[in-house]
């Protein structure tokens, strides 16, 4: 593989190289093998720990080989490897803890109609994990980012197919996870990084995998996860895919602060150059004289945005391209219009449209499909019953934010609370009067979408990320001595548990 300058479109060095499908089955098989050494909790959280430290430990260099990559800055990177390391400090936290197992104790009764027997049950690790790194986030969403930090939380070995925009980068990372394992005595196999598009197809089909997790793109996402449900034994695919994260504005919000949500829009949709899995990229707004002032707030902003360079030569021709497809349907207006800026660079815009274009199926749906990069869509609507028009037909999606005056952001049952219970069924996460850029890792966070937002109902970010790579298990009438540590009624490693219906710890 070779890396590749965004900023100049050149070969810098060779990286490895792509993986046959020979490679791909000696990895995973070394990953199955190491599985027994994630079965101790604390092995696991010195594990994590460790990979942070590792991580920190050559985190200049790390960075110099992102930005060489991916051209997201120095600052950009260094904000994302912190958050980097701290999600895996926060799985061994989570670890720690213990809850995550879900263990329940219901005690044989025989006094009951029909009698119980007696059930223990918790959750253990699926095996081996497949994790597709992403393209915008080479450290947070790439080869020791969530997925990997939390299937080795959950105890899980894992095989990460590199992004072919940063191979460098995934390299310095997994040798930084390699040797974090071999600090704390594990097989070094606990992780492993493969590159190439073969290698990504050889992953999905090992019959020894038992989930993946994925990052990227509709079409990419979508051929991986029939993949996985075509397998003799299919596996749990958790794959984001895209999104548009509509946003909807009030009347009433427009009116009372119009340059602070027009400042606020422009912000978050230009953030990295309009790169964010998150970028607000479709805004229902009042048509009138509010929607006129916000329109104008949001149309000076963005036009003072700098130029940026997006990820790979490939992604800038879908933007431009995508941009002058979407320019180019009747009725739909360019403010401020976005496309090159000089060889490698893009710039921002926006485009406009009424809301009774988008009423019924036609060439206009277009625009209710993702483009990748610094454009946002802003619908204008004359009525409540034409946004609502509009919000039925729009796609599942990561976020979906709402602004609202505030007078009624305090009904209860007023507009605001009409257009919550609207906005929820289409999104993960609904934000009121914020912008939806900026993913906080916490244990109540929600990353996930309906589809094509997300192929499952799970969180890739937050603490309960790790309940994708465990399963269920109970036992029945097992002898005392047999029980597994964690259901034991001396409970040695001091879990919370659920007992005969009482919460203990």
């Amino acid at each position: 593989m070779w890396s590749v300058d965004p900023r100049t479109g050149k070969q810098r060095e060779q990286v490895g190289a792509e993986a046959t499908a020979a490679d791909v089955d000696a990895a995973v098989r070394a990953a199955h093998a190491a599985l027994p050494a994630l079965a101790d909790r604390e092995t696991r959280i010195a594990l994590l720990r460790a990979a942070a430290d590792e991580l920190e430990a050559d985190g200049t260099r790390i960075i110099a080989s992102a930005d060489a990559e991916t051209a997201l800055g120095g600052t950009r990177l260094t904000g994302e490897l912190a958050r980097t390391t701290g999600q895996l400090r926060a799985f061994a936290d989570e670890v720690a803890d213990g809850a995550y197992l879900g263990v329940i104790i219901d005690h044989a009764d025989t006094s009951l109609t029909p009698p119980r027997p007696d059930l223990r049950r918790y959750k253990i690790p699926l095996g081996v994990v497949a994790v597709y790194s992403a393209s915008n986030f080479p450290l947070a969403f790439s080869v020791p980012g969530g997925d990997t930090a939390s299937a080795l939380a959950a105890g899980c070995p894992v095989v990460v197919k590199a992004h072919p925009d940063h191979p460098a980068t995934s390299e310095r990372c997994g040798a930084a996870l390699r040797r974090a394992a071999a600090a704390v005595g594990v097989p070094q196999d606990v992780v492993s990084v493969v590159h190439g598009f073969e290698a990504g197809v050889e992953l999905v089909k090992h019959p020894l995998v038992t989930a993946a997790g994925f990052t990227g793109s509709v079409r990419g996402g979508r051929a991986l996860f029939d993949a996985a449900a075509a397998r003799p034994v299919p596996i749990p695919f958790h794959g984001e895919l895209g999104s548009l994260n509509p946003v909807v504005i009030t009347e009433d919000a427009a009116r009372e602060r119009a340059e602070q949500i027009g400042g606020g829009l422009a912000g978050s949709m230009t953030l990295g150059t309009g790169q964010f899995c998150t970028k607000p990229g479709f805004v229902l707004a009042p048509a009138g004289e509010a929607g006129d002032a916000l329109l104008a707030a949001l149309t000076a902003k963005v036009a003072e945005a700098a130029p940026g360079v997006l990820l790979d030569g490939r992604m800038r021709d879908a933007f431009t391209a995508g941009v002058r497809e979407r320019a180019a349907l009747d009725g739909v207006g360019a403010p401020v219009a976005a496309g090159e800026a000089g060889e490698n660079a893009v710039t921002a815009g926006i485009l406009t449209v009424d809301a009774a274009r988008l009423a019924a199926e036609g060439p206009h749906d277009l625009l209710i499909e993702e483009c990748f990069g610094p454009v946002t869509v802003l619908v204008r609507y004359e009525t409540a019953e034409q946004a609502a028009a509009v919000l039925s037909r729009l796609p599942g999606n990561l976020t979906a934010t709402l602004h609202l005056s505030a007078a009624e952001g305090e009904e209860e049952d007023g507009t605001g609370a009409r257009l919550l219970a609207r906005l929820t069924p289409l999104a993960g996460r609904i934000l009121v009067n914020g912008w939806p850029t900026g993913v906080a890792v916490t244990a109540a966070q929600q990353h996930g979408g309906p589809y094509p937002a997300t192929t499952s109902t799970s969180t890739s970010v937050g603490a309960t990320a790790i309940e994708r790579w465990l399963r269920p298990v109970a036992y029945q009438d097992a002898p005392a001595a047999l029980l597994p540590p964690e259901l034991r009624d001396d409970n040695p490693l001091g879990l919370p548990r659920r007992v005969d219906g009482r919460r203990e710890g």
